[in-house]
Formats: C-alpha cells, sequence, structure tokens
C-alpha cells in the first residue's frame, strides 16, 4: 500500500508543478488556479506558481522518505512534516471545492483529495 501511495502522490505533484510551471510562463492555464480569475495569470501569481513548484519539490521529498524510497522515513522530521502535509492536503480540499472556478473545483479539489489520502496512507506507515 505504501509503494502505490507514494506513486499516486508522485504522479499528482508532477501534474500540479507541470500545471504551475505552465502558469508561471504565461500559459493560459489560470482558471485552474488561484481562484481562476484569470486565464492568464498576472505577474505577482506567476511568481507564486513558481514558488508552489518548489513546495510541491518538497513534498515530493518528504514523501519519498517516507514512503523509503529516499533515507530518513523514520525519522521524527519526517513524520511530523508528513502530517504537515496531510493537514495541507486536507484543508485543501473544501477550499478547493468551493472556489468560484469551476475548472479549479472539479480538477483542485480530487487532486488534493488524492494526494490527502496518500500522505495518510503514508503517514500511517500502512
Amino acid at each position: 500500500m505504501t509503494i502505490a501511495a507514494t506513486g499516486v502522490a508522485l504522479v499528482m505533484l508532477a501534474a500540479l508543478a507541470l500545471l504551475q510551471v505552465l502558469a508561471a510562463a504565461g500559459r493560459p492555464v489560470g482558471r485552474f488556479l488561484w481562484s481562476g480569475e484569470y486565464r492568464i495569470l498576472p505577474r505577482r501569481l506567476r511568481l507564486a506558481s513558481a514558488a508552489s513548484v518548489l513546495v510541491y519539490v518538497a513534498i515530493a521529498v518528504v514523501l519519498l522518505s517516507r514512503g523509503r524510497a529516499l533515507p530518513g522515513g523514520e525519522s521524527a522530521a519526517v513524520v511530523i512534516l508528513t502530517w504537515v502535509v496531510v493537514v495541507f492536503f486536507v484543508l485543501s480540499v473544501p477550499l478547493n471545492a468551493i472556489s468560484r472556478s469551476p475548472a479549479e473545483r472539479w480538477t483542485m479539489a480530487p487532486a488534493s483529495a488524492l494526494l490527502a489520502a496518500s500522505a495518510i496512507i503514508l503517514g500511517l506507515d500502512v
């Protein structure tokens, strides 16, 4: 179960990172991000999208470690950070679900739910 959860989390994080890279590059994917207000994100949100890619990379490292693909998965720091990731994605589900953007509601809420479930499995070490 740990391998599957790690795989699901990595695929979802890679997809989200790609979406954020496209947004940061000025591609018209803004309806999926940042409340969907802009088709092409303004500069400040492009920078935020670029920064979010770094957050996704950090989350991936934590989950890879917890899933035993990287060392340190049993350390207190990784266990605590895994539960921080769980809280982050659990809270993001309802926030994405109430977005004004239908595209964001229908893509980001399920993506957050899958990431939350994967992180919970890794946190519980099932």
